[in-house]
């Protein structure tokens, strides 16, 4: 526990300072080592032996992704009709699964052959996640109010994950997903809902003593604050079934206490996309 808080208290301020105060390149770079480590942890979890070829391509594809999402956004809020609008993404993800295959029909025998398990696991590792966790990219590019709509995510993950831990701790008695996660209870999930309105309320009340409005009603609140922390808490526990299957306990070491890039930002992976495009429908809707 000892070492979890100190991550917390000494990562939290450099996360606070690059995704809020400097500029969105910043955030980018930071994205794209994210999304490689954890583009490497994934593979190594459930890649498998014969996967092993596909972890260097996986690896730069899911560095690249933020740089692609970054580009798309730049030119899209510069309005530069001078510029093309190349959907970079796709094009880098076309070129991806075009090499992916490519290898795995030339090394197709009974020896050397890439099982197709492996080519989807490369395709999710280093386009799907990445592509997930660069919505915080995209919040971060907003205009207007950028640099406190990529915190909207994070403070559902972190008040969900923090009020379930205690609530599961202080109350937990019955199991939400044994076989899953055999430390989480229901009594939990209840308290990261809670967690996740308390995150989005304190997150409000800091925009608005900045003279900034992030959500306009209560309701908001409450809704983007239970039904985000319920996305969140299906992150978590998703990339825990991959854990499970193929008998892996944390996916990595890079944060003590806490595990990999998969076992802090997992519930933040789900979470980003859900409010990035809650937040373009409502741009769009009303």
């Amino acid at each position: 526990m000892f070492k979890r808080v100190m991550v917390a208290v000494v990562g939290l301020p450099l996360l606070i300072l690059i995704l809020g105060w400097a500029p969105s390149w910043a955030t980018m770079l930071l994205l794209a080592a994210m999304c490689a480590i954890g583009a490497w942890e994934l593979m190594r979890a459930a890649a498998g032996e014969k996967g092993r070829p596909l972890i260097p391509l996986a690896v730069i594809a899911a560095a690249l992704v933020p740089v692609c999402v970054y580009l798309e956004e730049s030119i899209a809020n510069a309005a530069l009709t001078a510029l093309p609008e190349l959907p970079f993404v796709g094009l880098l993800g076309a070129v991806f699964i075009f090499v992916a295959f490519a290898l795995a029909i030339h090394r197709y025998d009974e020896e050397r052959g890439i099982p197709f398990a492996a080519v989807t696991c490369a395709i999710f590792a280093g386009l799907v996640f990445p592509l997930m966790l660069s919505c915080l990219l995209r919040l971060r590019m907003m205009p207007a109010i950028g640099m406190l709509n990529v915190f909207l995510p994070l403070a559902i993950s972190f008040g969900s994950d923090t009020f379930a831990l205690f609530a599961g701790m202080l109350c937990g008695k019955h199991k939400l997903a044994p076989k899953v996660s055999p430390k989480k209870t229901v009594e939990g999930a209840i308290g990261g809902l809670i967690g996740g309105v308390i995150g989005v309320t304190l997150l409000h009340l800091i925009a608005s003593s900045l003279g900034r409005i992030i959500l306009q009603s209560p309701l908001q609140i409450l809704v983007y604050g239970i039904v985000g922390s319920a996305i969140s808490q299906i992150g978590d526990l998703s990339f825990s079934v991959i854990k499970r299957e193929f008998g892996v306990k944390d996916y990595g070491h890079l944060l003590p206490g806490h595990g990999g890039i998969l076992d802090r930002f997992d519930s933040v992976t789900f979470a980003a996309p859900a409010v990035w495009l809650t937040l373009q429908l409502t741009v769009y809707c009303f």
